[in-house]
């Protein structure tokens, strides 16, 4: 793990070390001697996120809940490991994500067909199943309390359907997982981050994605904490980025033949993104840091232009 860093009183960024450094944060929320996981990231991240752990001065007995954000293995790979060493935590996920959580082979095998299984074993390196006791369904509005500190949950279809957020009202952080995209460091234009969708196989959808994002937007937080990373000062701007994303994304799903290769549907998204990165002012040379997740956004268009096409839309 690279580092962990606190953004605001009680809130704790945590490189989990997944891929490279800046590429996936969990979070740690701390009131008083009582604390919350955000996103686990995959299986190897555990150990760093008990570190983060002791150098906040907390005991692994003081983690009440473990939440994830939905359950692709870069978010909650690692719940079942590190549940084994919160002793009083409880794991909190949408209902649709639970089977996925106490059974991952599913998701596992899925997760080996879109990386590829030396790729996955390399970095994702599988899941230990959830014991079905420890795991409570939360729903959209229902409210976690860290003593006195409400966090709320949020539906948010549009990158999976059992994509929740979490909404802390004290610090007003809005922990988005993949509901408001992706912006690494490095792809940052001058002192704008350069955010985009993350629609990654299978469930991806442009129309739930704008609601969700409109919904969090209405919230007006302070700050954006991604999982794809890091925390961001909230703007309309931001927000605004965002949604055009998503609708350049859609219309171009549109436009291209889903008999075309992947490498087309690659090609053809790698190229409306960086064109938007330079409307932005970026540079070509930041691309070179958004090939992965040029491919399985791609994948992902693909996917819903099929499901698009099967239901006669």
């Amino acid at each position: 793990m690279s580092g962990y860093q606190e953004i605001h009183a009680g809130v704790t960024c945590i490189d989990v070390g997944y891929v490279r450094p800046g590429f996936a944060a969990a979070w740690l929320i701390r009131e008083g001697e009582r604390a919350v996981f955000v996103e686990t990231g995959p299986l190897p991240s555990v150990p760093g996120l008990l570190e983060a752990l002791r150098a906040s001065g907390l005991s692994p007995e003081a983690v009440e809940a473990v939440i994830v954000t939905h359950v692709h293995l870069d978010h909650a790979g690692g719940a079942g490991e590190l549940l084994r060493h919160l002793p009083n935590a409880r794991l909190l996920a949408h209902p649709a994500g639970m089977a996925h959580l106490t059974d991952p082979s599913r998701l596992i095998a899925g997760s080996m067909e879109v990386y590829g299984e030396a790729l996955f074993l390399d970095t994702l390196a599988g899941a230990v199943p959830v014991d079905p006791a420890r795991i409570d369904a939360v729903r959209d509005g229902e409210c976690f309390r860290l003593g006195g500190r409400p966090l709320t949950m949020i539906h948010t279809p549009g990158h999976c359907l059992n994509h929740l957020c979490v909404w802390d009202e004290v610090s007003r952080c809005l922990f988005s997982g993949d509901a408001c995209g992706i912006a690494y460091p490095e792809c940052t234009v001058g002192d704008r981050p350069f955010l985009f969708p993350a629609s990654t196989p299978t469930q991806f959808d442009p129309e739930a994605y704008v609601a969700s994002l409109r919904r969090l937007a209405a919230l007006r937080p302070a700050w954006l904490c991604l999982t794809h990373f890091g925390p961001l000062p909230w703007s309309d701007a931001l927000a605004g980025d965002l949604e055009e994303m998503v609708s350049r994304y859609r219309d171009l799903a549109i436009s291209l033949d889903e008999s075309l290769p992947p490498e087309a549907w690659t090609t053809a998204l790698t190229a409306l993104t960086q064109a938007r990165s330079m409307e932005l002012g970026g540079t070509e040379q930041a691309m070179a840091w958004l090939q992965g997740d040029m491919t399985l956004n791609a994948q992902g268009l693909a996917a819903w232009k099929k499901r698009m096409t099967r239901q006669g839309k």
